[in-house]
């Protein structure tokens, strides 16, 4: 069996990668809301120790990169990041989920470093929900930057929504509406119970499908066929629209059978799956000393560890009691 192959057959290609957990903003469903612990500095991946686990992990296959947080665009030198992420052999796609708060002075120097590709959090469009969520006056900032992403050349601008029942579920047109006039794609995230100590009940958990049908009001949604480089999400775009409509469903329609990442936290431990707590110590190994060989066995730990499907249900919490902020989007 390859090295990049699971117990259950599928091929890890992806990893996603959280270069902090340190953010600007305070979402609701991602940082505890009181006793948040920030990890040390010296308990950090380094920009060398994350350069050096990527071209370790193309050995094992993987090709796709995203770069995550916390926030990433705060952390020193983020954009030096990038741009050797973006040379290292075999990394055939480099991509970046941000909060947007910073975009607007990064987005030029994010793409002329080599990242072409960028998800940008934004749960609502009205500025006072947003204070609401995020507890940060910043809806400004997001939109600039946004506009200025867009000004620059990204493509695809992913913008990733999560649906919460009583927060933003009213707005779900007016998103629609947005992927008609301008070139995002955005991405409805089902709210998923993550965290310990997350404010998550399935009270304020709406499904995709419910999310689909009120869409569908707006008009007729047409599916778009799965590209090479997509994540989860079920595709469709309205008539004539310049962006499209994506649905990431990781409770009601869980895409673990298709599942093809691995998670890298920012203090240095590979997880197999985003809604259980198994983790694979990497950091430790590294900075003993240990060989490439044996960094390369580590990641194949993980990808052996890979879970059948995760066991978060739409009534209960799950497993991960590591807030998201920790994890890495």
């Amino acid at each position: 069996m390859a090295p990049n192959v699971d117990p259950y057959n599928r091929k890890i290609t992806y990893l996603r990668l959280s270069v902090t957990d340190r953010c600007n903003l305070r979402c609701i469903y991602c940082m505890p809301v009181k006793d948040l612990t920030l990890l040390d500095h010296a308990d950090i991946l380094t920009y060398e120790e994350i350069l050096k686990l990527i071209r370790v992990a193309t050995g094992v296959g993987i090709k796709k990169v995203r770069l995550t947080g916390g926030e990433p665009l705060i952390r020193r030198d983020f954009v030096h990041l990038v741009e050797s992420v973006c040379r290292i052999a075999r990394i055939e796609d480099v991509s970046i989920t941000t909060n947007g708060v910073l975009l607007k002075e990064m987005a030029r120097p994010l793409f002329e470093a080599g990242v072409h590709r960028i998800n940008v959090s934004l749960d609502t469009l009205n500025p006072l929900k947003y204070t609401k969520i995020t507890r940060r006056e910043r809806f400004d900032a997001v939109w600039e930057g946004l506009r200025v992403a867009e000004a620059v050349g990204f493509s695809p601008i992913k913008v990733n929504v999560v649906v919460i029942k009583g927060i933003n579920d009213d707005e779900l047109l007016k998103f629609a509406d947005l992927s008609v006039r301008k070139p995002y794609h955005i991405r409805f995230i089902e709210y998923m119970p993550i965290g310990q100590d997350s404010h998550w009940t399935p009270e304020k958990y709406i499904s995709s499908d419910e999310i689909k049908a009120e869409l569908e009001t707006f008009g007729p949604l047409h599916k778009i066929p799965h590209a090479i480089h997509d994540g989860p999400a079920e595709r469709y775009r309205f008539e004539s629209a310049k962006g499209e409509i994506g649905f990431i469903s990781a409770l009601s329609h869980h895409f673990c059978p298709s599942c093809n990442r691995l998670r890298l936290t920012a203090d240095g431990k590979l997880r197999p799956c985003l809604f259980a707590d198994d983790e694979v110590d990497i950091k430790s190994p590294l900075r003993k000393g240990c060989s490439e060989g044996d960094l390369k066995g580590l990641f194949e730990e993980a990808i052996a560890r890979k879970p059948r499907r995760h066991r978060a249900e739409i009534l209960r919490k799950g497993g991960c009691l590591r807030p998201m902020s920790t994890i890495g989007g």
